[in-house]
Order: C-alpha cells, then sequence, then structure tokens
C-alpha cells in the first residue's frame, strides 16, 4: 500500500470517481521551453504529438458526450496542429475551453494569431507564472522568459483577458516546499503586476509541485527526496481529498488513452478494464514506465461507464492532498 493510501485509510475515506466534468486532453510533449519543475518532461526535440485519426476520434468523443469542460494542455498545447480543431469543436459543443499557456508561445513568430483567436472562442487562458520576480521565473523556467511572459500577458490583456475573459495565472514554488496561502500571494501578484507592468489578471492559483518527472530527479540528485515526501505526508489534509480533481476529470494522453490525471498519465498509470482502479503497481511514483497502452481509450467509455471506479494512486497523489490541497485550479480547502 503506498504511502497515499495509507492516508486516505487512517482517515477512512475512499477516493472514487464523481460524474465527469473535464476533459482534459494532453496533445503531446513538445514545448518551445524546457522547464525545471515540468512534471510532463517537455521540450523542443520531444516528437511525442496527437495524430490527424486520434485528433478526429476525440472530437467525435466531445461532440457526442458533450463534456462541461475540455482543458487542452501539453507540452505547448498551440503546437499541435490540431488545436484549433480540439478548441472549435468543444465550443460547437457548448463545452467552456482551458487553454494552458505558458505565455512565450505568443512570442514566436508562428503564434501571434493566438491572442486574437483565444479571444474570439471565448477561452479560458490559464498560463504559468511562478514569480513576479524576473530573477525567480527566469531560475525556473529559462532565461529571458519573464521579459517574453510579460510582453504576452500585455497582448493578452489588449484582447480583453484579465477585464472581460478569464486569465488566470499559476505559480508554483522554487523548491521542495508547500506553496504560501493563494489569497494573500494573488493579491501581491496583482498588486505588482498592475504597478509594475500595468497588467491585470483575474485569479492566482497555486500549485504543488509533483515529485515526478524532472523534479523528482532534482530532489534524488539533490538528496532531497525523502524530506519531500515526508514533508507531503505529514502536511496530509483529509478536507482536500473531496475535490482533487481526479474525481470529475478525465485525463486523455496523445495516443487516446486514459488516465485518472495529468499526473498518472506522466507515470504511465492507464485505465484498465480488468481492474477497478484503487493502489498503483508500486510506490516510487517518480521514474515513468514504458508504454502500457492496454487499456481504456477515449472512444472505449462513456461517462457513465467510468463514474463510480476507484482511481489508481501512488505517493505523488500526496502533493494534491498536502495542506490546503493542489489541482489544476489551485487550492482545494
Amino acid at each position: 500500500m503506498n504511502r497515499f493510501a495509507q492516508s486516505l485509510s487512517r482517515h477512512g475515506l475512499a477516493l472514487r470517481r464523481a460524474p465527469l466534468h473535464t476533459l482534459q486532453i494532453n496533445v503531446g510533449r513538445k514545448c518551445n521551453q524546457t522547464c525545471r519543475h515540468c512534471h510532463v518532461d517537455a521540450a523542443p526535440w520531444r516528437t511525442e504529438m496527437m495524430d490527424a485519426e486520434t485528433a478526429r476520434r476525440v472530437a467525435d468523443w466531445i461532440q457526442a458526450h458533450r463534456p462541461a469542460v475540455v482543458d487542452i494542455t501539453g507540452g505547448a498545447p498551440e503546437l499541435s496542429e490540431h488545436f484549433r480543431l480540439l478548441v472549435e469543436t468543444a465550443r460547437a459543443s457548448g463545452g467552456h475551453v482551458i487553454d494552458r499557456n505558458n505565455l512565450t508561445i505568443i512570442e514566436t513568430e508562428s503564434f501571434g494569431w493566438l491572442p486574437e483567436f483565444l479571444a474570439a472562442n471565448e477561452v479560458e487562458v490559464i498560463a504559468s507564472l511562478p514569480c513576479y520576480l524576473e530573477e525567480n521565473v527566469n531560475a525556473q523556467r529559462g532565461d529571458g522568459v519573464f521579459e517574453k511572459s510579460i510582453r504576452a500577458l500585455k497582448k493578452l490583456n489588449a484582447v480583453g483577458y484579465g477585464t472581460r475573459l478569464p486569465l488566470n495565472l499559476v505559480y508554483n514554488p522554487l523548491g521542495p516546499k508547500l506553496p504560501p496561502p493563494q489569497a494573500e500571494l494573488e493579491v501581491d501578484f496583482k498588486a505588482a503586476l498592475r504597478a509594475r507592468f500595468d497588467i491585470e489578471f483575474t485569479h492566482l492559483f497555486t500549485i504543488t509541485n509533483q515529485p515526478i518527472a524532472r523534479f523528482a530527479e532534482d530532489l534524488r540528485a539533490r538528496g532531497e527526496w525523502d524530506a519531500y515526501l515526508e514533508l507531503l505526508a505529514n502536511s496530509f489534509n483529509p478536507a482536500t481529498v473531496d475535490g482533487l480533481m481526479c474525481r470529475s476529470t478525465l485525463s486523455v494522453g496523445w495516443r487516446g488513452e486514459l488516465y485518472d490525471c495529468d499526473f498518472n498519465q506522466m507515470l504511465g498509470m492507464q485505465l484498465r478494464g480488468s481492474r477497478r482502479g484503487g493502489e498503483a503497481e508500486g510506490s516510487g511514483a517518480s521514474r515513468v514506465p514504458p508504454p502500457d497502452l492496454g487499456g481504456y481509450f477515449l472512444w472505449d467509455v462513456t461517462p457513465a461507464k467510468l463514474a463510480g471506479r476507484a482511481i489508481l494512486t501512488g505517493d505523488h497523489c500526496l502533493a494534491c492532498t498536502a495542506g490546503a490541497g493542489s489541482s489544476c485550479g489551485g487550492v482545494l480547502a
């Protein structure tokens, strides 16, 4: 039994899927950045991207089942040649669309059209900006990223984001610690960005770093792995469990395969028809196993088929329940 499952058991809790609310689509690993904390291990040299047939089948599923929210992520999701198709299909099906945007993609020559396209389709933008200080952002995301991010935010503001349209920023700590209180940090972010750059945004989401992929390797290299897992375990908050995103979100990989969440996707913990969920095989939760595509694909299921299913867990799930909790939409409690 992994440490997260033990924490649930101690509090008499179980983790099962609720009715589907959000379909989160990871269109691939290619990105124009190489961030130190990236749980996807995305980079410019990655080649794993959703093909046309898979995108068509995902779009058909959206049209048939009409999820309330379609959350498109990557890599840099806009690098997918099928990004527009997924946005337009979801909007035509009545869904709210989220673009998980790294901001610097807007500053590349080929993607200057993005702000107007996103605004025309009323897409919610959730953008990574781990600090309002240049040195901290560049340390985590690469030299020059802060300056490009500020320029991109100004372009988003110019088409109505942060005022008429939702523009939410994402903060995550630089190292192995929990985020500060979200509401207080949002006040600081808004004051700093408004005073220094005349930038407006809607909300700030604080997210705890997941002990997987590059961040996990950094922890091990620095001898901080055990201490970080201990911090997460000791900070377990049972009040966060009902709001965990894995209960109402379905994660789709670039091949169309299914997972309980994007973090499980990065660890190869695919949903299977032969088991009712529960504890993952092993509990290390930091090294990605070889691809195993023997489980469910999106077109194999309906939302009703997955409701009530137990959720696959591992030690990494402790990051979502530590302190005030952590999800793709910020704190949980």
